[in-house]
């Protein structure tokens, strides 16, 4: 007799004042009719789905990976995933890992021949999305050369490049703290990478 699936809800509600409660009605009825052993429940609570930190998504993500469940169980896709992006992500690694994912109202299991269709539908839409963005930003960079504007951040004056070069050979100052000596004349960005560069070409061997 194969084992029970032990399985993982989902939930988030947007507010503190939304009850997750009929989610947690819905997912316990269908895990109940399909035969799926309830052993953890996570809920983020007044956090947005576009936020990156949802603490409760990181901690089933984290027992995921550590083989605690062979199934994640949801509402809705929108409950879950951030983006077509994330979501194809999530999904991808599930699939690595061997975790059956179900959206409840979406009506998608991946163990289904429905559910592996809209997996490949979504990886398509994720790839649409993405040549979509670069079309727009290629458009976008030909229009402002045509219009004669420079794009991305200012060059760094040779100047600025020497002191922070000196800086990183002479001292042990931090990024930080050299980002800091030159008052915001350069990114801590472009500070980090000539600093690294700097104290690279000491370290290695002649």
């Amino acid at each position: 007799m194969p084992a029970v699936p032990r399985t993982a809800l989902y939930l988030r509600v947007s507010t503190a004042e939304q009850k997750p409660d009929l989610q947690y009605d819905g997912l316990r009825v269908y895990a109940a009719r399909a035969g799926l052993a309830i052993e953890g429940e996570y809920c983020d609570v007044a956090v947005s789905g576009r936020k990156q930190g949802r603490p409760q998504l990181s901690a089933l993500m984290t027992a995921v990976r550590n083989r605690e469940y062979d199934c994640v169980l949801v509402w809705k896709f929108d409950r879950f995933a951030r983006s077509t992006r994330h979501l194809l992500a999530a999904l991808e690694e599930f699939g690595h890992l061997g975790v059956r994912f179900i959206s409840v109202q979406d009506q998608i299991d991946t163990d289904s021949p429905m559910g592996r269709a809209m997996f490949t539908i979504i990886a398509a839409l994720a790839e649409l999305e993405s040549a979509l963005i670069s079309e727009r930003v290629s458009a976008g960079m030909k229009a402002a050369a045509v219009r004669g504007k420079r794009l991305g951040r200012p060059p760094t004056s040779p100047h600025v490049i020497a002191e922070i070069e000196a800086l990183a050979a002479v001292t042990d100052l931090s990024i930080r703290q050299i980002h800091r000596k030159i008052a915001g004349r350069a990114s801590r960005t472009r500070v980090g990478e000539i600093a690294k560069r700097v104290r690279k070409a000491d370290s290695d061997p002649l």
